[in-house]
């Protein structure tokens, strides 16, 4: 025991020496060097000394003048460094974060105020004994000090050059709607995410650094997804990107990400804006696309329910999501060989429940219809089900993924029960109610982290992108940065995660699964599973 306390004292001492000597570096250098060169290694610094700072603050009988010696310190790093006001806020911001973040740890019991005190102590041994200035302290350090630590570090007291990757911490952003009528996708997709990098955080991380993710609201509106990246990409300085929701939003988002090389991976949604022919670089998909799910609808309304191409609409979000879908039915009427240039769509406008113009249209039919392949989210699908359901109480109902599985049922069964018995959700996970390892490793998790959260088809499949994404990152190794990180993705063949069929991607191939299960709501409200073909 006595050798492994001895190794962690010189592996912290190592950091907490890289850190003084970084400090002063960057002071020494200021005056010479153009405003903002050093800003990096400030942000990789934020990241070192700001969790030290907020678990000591923690600590009631750490005296806070010794704690706030270092705060000034740093603040003087941070306004000899950045050029500008905004440079400034965004530097001292991501300190606050971090700080705070060192506050939660010890809250949350990941350290404690022993070893607070200790880091504490440590980094004020490192910059004391010479004087009070940091410029006197270093000395003359040279500034590639800062920027390129010894390879006697520590793997993981390594600098990275990577943007939003730390010695402590990798850092993903996720823009989503957390407000406005589809913010339960936003709110469920998160929790998948944040259940994963939990688990994987409790089990020491990766390469010892822990899995953050930052999230930023544009409410399932195209015209806000811009603000947001930036927020993310810019201020909080991500890594990449993970599960963001929604096709018109991604129509917006990818571009960004492309321009920037910034990974986008886990996205939730099945369009073909993110699966592009051979794949964009920098975009990899976990689930199904669209077609893939709607082609399945299709060929089970035809092949086992019988029925005439001419009995089937779609009842479709006017806009890319909605194209999308209706682009895969028309798809596979082509493949069966069937006529696709006279499918009836029914439109409704995204963030809205107005489907009065499709109920009519609809009803102008005059029972023609007898299935409704649905491209929609949980209210606009279960509003239009409540005022076509009694006028045609045999329709069938079909949905794609995105509506949200659970956010639907429990909208129908608000009605009554006749409104969401033998609804069909086609997913591009396993059951939730199913007894899958991955499954059952997602219920544990789930329960853990957030007791009280029922388990969920789109949480599960962000935690099931999220843990593709984990086991790329640990085979990336320490020195992480995005190319590494593709170059490994495209080289994940046959990995199996316990659901029932294995996931691949290559340079040619970025969806990891092509896999669809079909489901259907019985009169309790529950998914019961569906043979598709």
């Amino acid at each position: 025991m006595r050798d492994i306390g001895y190794g962690l004292t010189i592996v912290q001492n190592s950091r907490l020496r890289w850190i003084a000597v970084a400090l002063g570096a960057l002071f020494t250098t200021a005056a010479g060097a153009a405003p903002g060169d050093n800003l990096n290694v400030v942000r990789d610094l934020a990241g070192r000394v700001g969790p030290i700072v907020g678990s000591a603050l923690a600590c009631p009988d750490v005296a806070r003048p010794r704690i706030q010696f270092i705060v000034d310190k740093f603040q003087a790093v941070i306004k000899a460094n950045a050029s500008n006001e905004t440079d400034r806020d965004g530097l001292s911001q991501l300190f606050d974060r971090n700080v705070a973040d060192g506050r939660n740890a010890l809250t949350a019991g990941r350290t404690n105020c022993r070893t607070a005190e200790r880091q504490l102590a440590d980094l004020e041994q490192s910059l004391a004994g010479k004087s009070a200035s940091l410029i006197d302290a270093i000395g003359t350090a040279p500034v590639t000090a800062a920027t390129a630590p010894t390879a006697s570090l520590p793997r993981t007291a390594l600098a990275s050059t990577a943007r939003g990757v730390t010695a402590n911490e990798i850092r993903f952003g996720m823009v989503a709607p957390f407000s406005g009528p589809a913010k339960e996708l936003g709110r469920q997709m998160k929790l998948g995410i944040d259940t994963a990098f939990n688990q994987a955080n409790d089990a020491g991380g990766v390469e010892g650094r822990s899995l953050r993710l930052v999230s930023a609201d544009d409410g399932y509106e195209p015209t806000r997804t811009v603000d947001a990246m930036k927020q993310l990409y810019e201020k909080d300085q991500i890594f990449g990107f993970i599960g963001n929701v929604g096709t018109p939003t991604a129509a917006v988002a990818v571009p960004y990400a492309l321009e920037r090389r910034a990974l986008f991976f886990g996205a939730f949604t099945g369009a073909n804006v993110l699966r592009n022919d051979p794949p964009d670089r920098y975009v990899f998909n976990y689930r199904a696309g669209y077609a893939e799910e709607t082609d399945a609808a299709v060929r089970y309304l035809i092949k086992l329910r019988r029925l005439q191409p001419r009995q089937i609409a779609v009842f479709a979000q006017q806009d890319s999501y909605g194209d999308a879908g209706f682009t895969g039915v028309s798809k596979a009427f082509r493949s069966l060989g069937l006529n696709d240039s006279s499918i009836l769509r029914l439109n409704y406008k995204r963030n809205t429940v107005d489907v009065d113009d499709a109920v009519n249209q609809l009803k102008a039919q005059k029972g023609t219809i007898k299935a409704v392949v649905m491209v929609a989210t949980y209210r606009a699908a279960a509003k239009f089900i409540e005022k076509t359901r009694d006028a045609f109480p045999a329709m069938i109902y079909t949905n794609v993924s995105f509506v949200g599985s659970t956010a639907l049922a429990d909208e129908l069964m608000l009605l009554g029960p006749r409104f969401a018995n033998g609804v069909i959700v086609t997913q591009v996970v396993p059951a939730v109610g199913g007894y899958s390892s991955a499954v059952l490793e997602y219920k544990n998790a789930l329960a853990k982290y957030f007791p009280g959260e029922a388990p969920d088809y789109v949480s599960l499949e962000g935690y099931i992108a999220a843990n593709v994404l984990i086991q790329a990152l640990k085979r990336t190794g320490a020195q992480l940065d995005t190319e590494r990180l593709i170059d490994v993705l495209e080289n994940t063949h046959n990995l199996d995660l316990g659901l029932g069929t294995s996931l691949n991607f290559s340079r040619a191939e970025h969806q990891a699964s092509h896999k669809i299960w079909g489901t259907a709501i019985d009169e309790n409200g529950r998914y019961k599973s569906l043979e598709l073909e």
